[in-house]
């Protein structure tokens, strides 16, 4: 298990001066786009406009804060994030413009490269103390626990609890049936991945 802290992300500005973007975690370690069997990473996006495309790419989108965006598949729907933890779900390949509901909104991406990898995402919410599902069990070749809104308390199995802030991940390599209990006052995301 290790504990990547948001306040240590990188922020790397994008070409068109569009955002920016902090890579949480990637597999393998250190590949750029080209080469990455999954990857996650949080965005600030400043202003509306296409999205980059990455062919053979499954992409997850959530909404983390701002009023939101609108993105419009060419010849397809529009996928609307308005509410904060809104998720999005796409092929990296369609073309997509995104629209800024009222400014600058942050979101976390999940790429996964089709036939390589599978991910699931899940949002697990944890209210006055006590999570609406207080009991779940891991199993996937990497779980990742991102902190996406609020303070919250993660215990692992019988090991001490984790104090994860907004923008914080545990990475958890291959648990199989891993107990997981989350306390405090927060948002979750829970992705699960799995190796072809």
């Amino acid at each position: 298990m290790t504990l990547l802290r948001g306040v240590d992300l990188v922020a790397a500005p994008w070409k068109n001066g569009g955002g920016v973007t902090r890579e949480v975690a990637a597999f393998p370690a250190g590949s750029g786009l080209d080469a990455f069997v999954w990857r996650v990473s949080i965005a600030d996006v400043a202003q509306a406009g296409p999205f980059s495309r990455f062919a053979g790419i499954d992409r997850t989108l959530v909404l983390l804060s701002g009023a939101g965006m609108l993105l419009d598949e060419a010849q397809g729907p529009t996928h609307a994030l308005t509410q904060p933890l809104d998720i999005a779900r796409f092929a990296g390949e369609t073309a997509i413009d995104a629209r800024l509901v009222n400014g600058a909104t942050r979101d976390f991406n999940l790429m996964v490269r089709r036939g390589a990898a599978t991910g699931e995402l899940e949002v697990w919410r944890s209210e006055g103390g006590a999570s609406t599902t207080p009991h779940h069990s891991l199993s996937a070749d990497i779980v990742l626990l991102f902190c996406a809104a609020g303070s919250l308390e993660v215990m692992l199995g019988d090991a001490a609890p984790v104090t994860l802030a907004a923008d914080d991940t545990l990475h958890i390599e291959a648990p199989e049936a891993l107990t997981c209990k989350i306390s405090g006052e927060g948002a979750l995301l829970a992705i699960r991945l799995h190796y072809a």
